[in-house]
């Protein structure tokens, strides 16, 4: 159980990092001020039969941090190019207690589709 909260801090610190050297900022837990529109999130459903594995990066080789069931929503922060999955190069940064990636081939969107993740698109 400590490796998991270990690696569960790793990849959110990994990730806000990113986040931020990329010029997009997550909301910060426990902020009382409102998200800015630009920062909210956006809805998916998870579509994978079996469920979904969630990676530390935007590739199906990088370590597997958790896990969303066929059917759940999931909550996602942004978009970004990746490891082509079944035709798809998108990825999602999803925020459902990790920050964790998941393939956009496995999770329809609820509403609009994400923004990028980073300035350059």
């Amino acid at each position: 159980m400590a490796l998991r909260r270990s690696l569960s801090r790793v990849a959110t610190g990994a990730a806000a990092i990113a986040l931020l050297c990329a010029g997009v900022a997550p909301a910060v837990a426990g902020q009382s001020h409102p998200t800015p529109p630009e920062e909210r999130f956006y809805q998916g459903v998870v579509t994978a039969r079996g469920g979904l594995q969630l990676h530390t990066s935007p590739t199906r080789g990088s370590e597997v941090i958790g896990f969303a069931p066929q059917g759940a929503v999931v909550d996602i922060f942004c978009k970004t190019p990746g490891e082509t999955v079944d035709g798809n190069p998108l990825w999602y940064l999803l925020a459902d207690g990790t920050w964790a990636w998941g393939p956009a081939r496995y999770i329809d969107n609820i509403g609009p589709a994400p923004r990028w993740c980073g300035p350059t698109h």
